[in-house]
């Protein structure tokens, strides 16, 4: 009788969460076997697989799947290193500490389009951007990194706005270490290095895997970063599946279109998510 009612209680959270997964990607299977343009509202006919036939052979398919991948995974790469190094270099106590923490945080809470407005403007620009200044005192010719280096450059952005989420959940988890432990290696003759592969890295373990799943979920899905400063280009350079469905769906009005790349998300992301799921399962059982 306890199971029973824990579960009638449980229904009604769990059935309305069900349909609101379930009505959206109903309707986008729905539309994704349509041949619906928003220019013809009134011609709404049977296509079959034209359309994600016509979505996997877009020149820009294979660029936008490899650009998705790699920011990805650069951007996961780049917040967990630098993340650890920043987490451990502020977690011993020294003046202004606070006041620094403070600083490492604050970028996580910029918005995405302003993170991107303040890197193309600010840093990048080649005129008169941070970057070119620095290039010009330093006696080297500026770089117009968005139009040289734009992947590279997109990659830059997000990492510096994740850069604050990883290292705050590494302080976190860095507090929680036996500090016997660390003193007794220290009186053991352990070196830096040693304590760093040894205690601080499997300790840091269970935080690094659920940075790893928390970023993935939401760097599949990069939009605004790419929209406001290179639209993405130069070419395909840039474009990822996000963008991708963005310009079929409000630049070419195809909803069909964009409906199938839609679903094609939704399995790469699942893809991605059983893999770190049992990337991160093993870890937590450790």
């Amino acid at each position: 009788m306890k199971r029973l009612t824990s579960r009638l209680l449980l229904t009604p959270a769990v059935a309305t969460l069900f349909v609101w997964m379930i009505v959206p990607l109903v309707m986008t299977i729905y539309f994704s076997l349509l041949r619906y343009n928003l220019l013809e509202p009134g011609a709404h006919a049977f296509s079959g697989l034209d359309n994600y036939r016509y979505f996997f052979t877009d020149d820009a398919f294979a660029p936008a799947v490899k650009n998705t991948l790699v920011l990805l995974f650069s951007v996961m790469g780049i917040t967990v290193v630098v993340g650890i190094a920043l987490a451990l270099l502020i977690n011993e106590p020294f003046p202004g500490r606070a006041f620094v923490r403070v600083l490492l945080i604050s970028p996580f809470f910029v918005m995405p389009a302003v993170n991107a407005l303040m890197w193309k403007n600010m840093m990048m620009n080649p005129i008169y951007g941070l970057l070119a200044q620095l290039s010009h005192f330093l006696g080297f010719a500026p770089i117009d990194w968005l139009s040289e280096y734009p992947l590279f450059s997109i990659i830059l952005m997000i990492a510096w706005q994740w850069l604050p989420f990883a290292c705050l959940i590494f302080m976190t988890a860095l507090q929680s270490m036996d500090r016997e432990q660390l003193e007794a290696a220290r009186m053991d003759g352990a070196n830096y290095m040693q304590q760093l592969r040894y205690l601080y890295i499997p300790h840091l373990g269970r935080s690094i895997a659920v940075v790893i799943m928390i970023e993935m979920i939401f760097l599949l899905s990069v939009f605004a970063e790419i929209f406001t400063t290179t639209g993405g280009g130069p070419g395909f350079e840039t474009t990822n599946v996000a963008f991708m469905i963005f310009r079929q769906a409000l630049s070419s009005f195809d909803v069909g279109v964009a409906s199938a790349g839609g679903l094609f998300a939704v399995l790469l992301a699942n893809i991605a998510a059983i893999f770190f799921i049992r990337l991160i399962g093993k870890n937590l059982e450790k």
